[in-house]
């Protein structure tokens, strides 16, 4: 039985794992205690996803895991990108909010 990627599963919380039943949770950008997984841990694990799906000869539980987990690492690597966006349009707006002051 394949996994949901939203499954929580505490016992795969090694972020060096790269296989698709590493379900490491990467939170919101900088929220909880495993903050310290990055966008770019996540965003190259997801090249890896997208790489070995590329090349082809998985079974087709192997390849519905993988995509599972590519899906989930593609939410993870947005949720970054908006947090990062968010930042950078709040420092703009206190930088304009100061120079009108």
């Amino acid at each position: 039985m394949a996994k949901s990627a939203d499954t929580d599963d505490s016992n795969s919380n090694d972020p060096n794992s790269n296989g698709p039943n590493s379900n490491t949770e990467v939170p919101a950008a900088g929220i909880g205690p495993a903050a310290a997984a990055s966008y770019e841990q996540a965003r190259d694990e997801l090249a890896q996803v997208v790489a070995r799906l590329e090349a082809g000869g998985l079974s087709l539980d192997e390849s519905l895991e993988l995509w599972e987990r590519g899906e989930h690492l593609a939410g993870v690597c947005t949720r970054f990108l908006d947090g990062a966006r968010q930042r950078v349009e709040d420092a703009l707006q206190r930088s304009t909010d100061d120079a009108e002051s």
